[in-house]
């Protein structure tokens, strides 16, 4: 070390950005080769370092920096963090490979990093299935379509569900979907609906599916006039993926704010019903009610949906369904007096007295 220390010294003086390129290797080989050597207050004077020579550094020199960092478990975390929102062209191979980036730092640049590096951090080998589950909340087509293309990412059955579930509007989700070593016989009968005729053939040649029966159902789906949004309520698959959320104790009041954001208004309308316990139908004259916001407010407020949540909530439906509930302002104004203050179970019980009584 004291050898060294002269050296770095005078690299360290200099302005010149080779000297400083030089400084930082100095200063990674220093780290690798202490590795876990380094005392507590000796590492976090490097990283410190570290950190003020890499926001003065080009970013050709920040690029070669991120590539060397790349797999290095030894690397200060905070300078593999900082790297990671840099420009994409130096995040690229950290946001791939660091072992140091863990589930909450790739959670949070899908929240607050640019689309390109959400689409890096969708195409991360062996993604984990947390990370998963926020790529798909987050709902972004281009990263949905990275997502896709993850053979090795950690894509449980249900993660796949609504992959399956965003292809209908999502045409680029087609041909990843169908090739997914996750793909299920079940889930590529309902993506065979949705996609062009090359991609319902590989579907055909890969799972065991009725393609006569399918091309019925779809020939009859063309056949029928379309249908105002929500009018006829949840279909059948969209009940059975509530089902099956619920079965596994994964259905949650969040579940109703995620799937809105998605256009997904028929599971809105299956999820309600399920976590309130109320009957279907029930649930789909409130949403469709054409001046009553006010019995939506109390089924939210039955299941847990917080009042400061439900006018984004209310207007996301209107959004998806033609304006209903309707009611304009001032239905939504009485809306939030359903809230309370009295508890779930009354707004439940209130609910239920309302629609007996339409």
């Amino acid at each position: 070390m004291a050898l060294q220390a002269e050296p770095l010294l005078n690299l360290a003086k200099s302005r010149d950005p080779a000297d400083r390129e030089r400084l930082l290797a100095r200063l990674v080989d220093l780290c690798q080769a202490q590795r876990s050597g380094l005392e507590p207050r000796a590492a976090k004077e490097i990283e410190a370092l570290f950190l003020v020579l890499v926001s003065e550094a080009e970013r050709d020199i920040r690029v070669r920096l991120a590539e060397r960092l790349a797999e290095a478990s030894w690397a200060p975390v905070a300078l593999v963090q900082v790297l990671a929102r840099d420009d994409i062209e130096v995040a690229r191979p950290i946001i791939a490979a660091s072992p140091l980036l863990q589930d909450e730092a790739l959670i949070r640049l899908l929240t607050e990093a640019t689309l390109a590096h959400q689409v890096e951090v969708a195409r991360r080998p062996r993604l984990s299935a947390p990370v998963v589950e926020a790529v798909i909340d987050q709902g972004e087509p281009a990263v949905l379509t990275a997502l896709a293309g993850n053979p090795t990412a950690d894509i449980s059955k249900r993660s796949m569900a609504r992959l399956v579930v965003h292809a209908r509007t999502i045409a680029a989700l087609g041909a990843p979907l169908a090739a997914h070593p996750r793909m299920t016989a079940e889930l590529a009968q309902a993506l065979y609906l949705w996609v062009g005729q090359s991609l319902r053939s590989a579907i055909v040649a890969r799972f065991d599916v009725d393609a006569a029966a399918l091309d019925a159902a779809l020939a009859d789906s063309m056949a029928e006039p379309p249908a105002r949004p929500g009018a006829e309520g949840p279909d059948v698959g969209e009940l059975k993926l509530v089902d099956k959320l619920a079965a596994a104790g994964q259905l949650r009041p969040s579940y109703l704010m995620r799937v809105l954001k998605e256009h997904q208004l028929g599971l809105f309308e299956a999820a309600l019903a399920k976590l309130g316990g109320f009957p279907l139908q029930d649930v789909h004259r409130a949403i469709t009610s054409p001046d009553r916001p006010e019995f939506l407010a109390l089924a939210c407020a039955a299941v847990g949906i917080d009042r400061s949540v439900f006018p984004t909530l209310l207007e996301l439906i209107r959004q998806c369904n033609e304006g209903c509930p309707g009611g304009g302002e001032e239905g939504a104004r009485r809306a939030i007096n359903a809230f309370g203050p009295f508890s779930a179970d009354v707004a439940a019980s209130a609910f239920r007295q309302a629609m007996a009584a339409v």
